[in-house]
């Protein structure tokens, strides 16, 4: 069985257009097999509390080590990054905000880039200290953004802190084969917004069949 772990990062309900497209794009991949399913994450509407100093403090704990607190104070983390582990597919449907992520999009970031979880660390490997244990899995990031000019080689692409900013770290963390879908145009509404709008859908209704 395929499964996907959707994470929905708008703040937004019915008037987020990220969430519609991620919606019509789980429907056109399920119907494709009944095999095929879906755990959500709802990190927009739902807050995903930020990283703090015991946070921390008991990520770098040996796990063997951990007192009741410090297991307390990851057992948010150890849920999202155990939804990670149990999907072959993710698909993070996110707006830019800002030039980057929503804070519910960050806060979950935080939550599953982990050291002994998703990644290892060892500052003796002469070719990186950095292991990914995310291996295998396919992303997909939907995204809408306001303006125009944000995808890569384009004016403003400098500026493009959200997509660009997940690919970096799910490479990080072992998931390296990642496919970016945007609507731009946002703001602008009318004719370029819906044109760039049915191209999503057209890109994403295609790929609901190899996803």
């Amino acid at each position: 069985m395929s499964q996907i772990l959707a994470v929905q990062g708008s703040p937004r309900g019915e008037r987020s257009h990220s969430r519609r497209l991620l919606e019509s794009f789980l429907l056109a991949w399920q119907t494709q097999d009944r095999e095929r399913a879906v755990l959500r994450r709802e990190v927009g509407r739902v807050a995903i509390a930020p990283i703090n100093e015991s946070w921390i403090a008991a990520a770098f704990q040996p796990e063997g080590e951990r007192d009741e607190v410090m297991q307390a104070d990851l057992a948010l983390s150890e849920t999202l990054v155990d939804e990670l582990f149990a999907a072959d597919r993710l698909v993070i449907a996110t707006p830019m905000y800002n030039f980057g992520v929503p804070s519910g999009v960050k806060a979950w970031v935080d939550q599953v880039v982990r050291i002994g979880r998703t990644f290892d660390f060892d500052p003796g490997n002469p070719r990186s200290p950095y292991t990914p244990r995310l291996l295998g899995k396919k992303a997909l990031i939907v995204t809408t953004r306001g303006d125009h000019g944000y995808g890569p080689g384009a004016i403003y692409a400098a500026r493009n802190h959200a997509d660009t900013h997940l690919r970096t770290v799910l490479e990080f963390i072992g998931i390296d084969d990642v496919t970016v879908i945007a609507v731009e145009d946002d703001e602008y509404g009318g004719q370029s917004f819906a044109d760039s709008y049915a191209r999503a859908e057209r890109a994403l209704a295609e790929l609901a069949g190899s996803f």
